[in-house]
């Protein structure tokens, strides 16, 4: 059983920038397509950025675009959210996601994709 565990969260001012960890207890953590979600009150969960275990296999929900970087480090198990010029829209839970996939190594953008979840992060960003 996959382990998602998320840091980094908080209260930030709009303008501001945040980065979100998401630390994995998977042995082989290069086979895993990775995802950010976020899911605001009220809202469904929707994708904020997916990435895959092939170099350059990225995707980015449009209102983030040129905003958010996500990046993984497969040395470190981990998975990272660099989010830059933050808005109060960004406010909501943000969850990482896996799902093992050695034969496809390209993006998912779906969460019924996904098999593994972390416990999410509250990210706050006041006006």
């Amino acid at each position: 059983q996959v382990q998602l565990v998320e840091s980094g969260g908080g209260l930030v001012q709009a303008g501001g920038s945040l980065r979100l960890s998401c630390a994995a207890s998977a042995r082989t953590f290069s086979n895993y397509v990775m995802g950010w979600f976020r899911q605001a009150p009220g809202e469904e969960r929707e994708v904020v950025a997916a990435i895959g275990w092939i170099v350059g296999s990225t995707y980015y929900a449009d209102s983030v675009k040129g905003r958010f970087t996500i990046s993984r480090d497969n040395y470190k198990n981990s998975l990272y959210l660099q989010m830059r010029t933050l808005e109060p829209e960004d406010t909501a839970v943000y969850y990482c996601a896996a799902r093992l996939s050695p034969d496809a190594g390209t993006y998912s953008v779906h969460p019924h994709e996904y098999d593994h979840w972390g416990q999410g992060t509250q990210v706050t960003v006041s006006s």
